[in-house]
């Protein structure tokens, strides 16, 4: 498919009260219906960046899951954002990739923020999850995960780039907004790919203030969107022919090093 439509929501989470924050987003979400085709949430969507799994996660067959379900098959979108989520002794901030159909896929954030404690409640993930729809390739990460180029690199085959679309779902503070914007481009262009940024805006129940800056990022680096302050709804059609145009005239990815992570 020669391109694909994205919505973006930059909401103002409400600490810790995932009905409210429901109810926020499944308004946003039925006004997308028939003019997207994926429909990106913040990390932590139903309660905000919360160190209270042991209260507040859910398991997979919990509200917020079945409310993601929901959701993906009324409005007939994929429907995509993080979690906390139980799943036997451990916890995860887990990002959802929810088909309409009901199939789901999922990724567990690798890189927990050890500055406010994450790293002391969740469980690390091990695997990346690179989605498919429609032939566009779409690698899905969460926050922190943004300062690790290493997890996020294109590793190169005989049948061409990994993936097409570089999504990270945030709670990222103002106070540290330079570093997001700027690695968000760096990821955009070390890559050869678009890159979607998707943050919350306003202040949580630690006092911290989020200023939002969602962004989209094409593969020269160009910022086709960003958002400050506001809470927005965006929606964006990527074009697979810009995409392709670059990485043939720019083929800087011939001359990348391979490797391996080791876990």
């Amino acid at each position: 498919m020669s391109s694909i439509t994205l919505s973006l929501i930059q909401a103002p989470l409400q600490w810790e009260d995932p009905a409210v924050n429901r109810a926020y987003f499944e308004e946003k979400i039925k006004a997308l219906s028939g003019k997207t085709q994926v429909v990106i949430l913040p990390e932590m969507f139903s309660t905000g960046f919360s160190m209270k799994p042991e209260t507040l996660a859910e398991d997979m067959e919990g509200p917020s899951v079945s409310w993601m379900k929901e959701m993906a098959a009324a409005s007939k979108v994929i429907l995509t954002g993080s979690l906390m989520i139980r799943d036997g002794e451990d916890f995860y901030n887990r990002l959802i990739w929810m088909l309409p159909n009901g199939q789901y896929g999922t990724y567990d954030k690798r890189h927990r923020f050890a500055y406010a404690g994450e790293d002391e409640h969740y469980t690390a993930g091990s695997k990346r999850f690179i989605a498919s729809v429609n032939g566009w390739r779409i690698n899905l990460q969460v926050c922190y995960d943004l300062r690790f180029p290493v997890w996020a690199r294109q590793q190169y085959t005989d049948e061409g780039f990994e993936y097409d679309v570089l999504i990270y779902v945030a709670n990222w503070p103002e106070r540290r907004n330079r570093a997001w914007k700027t690695l968000l481009q760096a990821r955009a262009i070390e890559n050869q790919c678009y890159v979607i940024g998707v943050n919350r805006i306003g202040e949580d129940g630690n006092g911290i203030y989020h200023s939002g800056d969602s962004s989209v990022v094409d593969p020269m680096g160009e910022v086709l969107y960003t958002k400050a302050h506001e809470e927005d709804v965006f929606t964006i059609t990527l074009d697979k022919a810009h995409l392709e145009a670059v990485r043939e005239k720019l083929p800087f990815w011939k001359d990348a090093d391979s490797f391996e992570i080791l876990l």
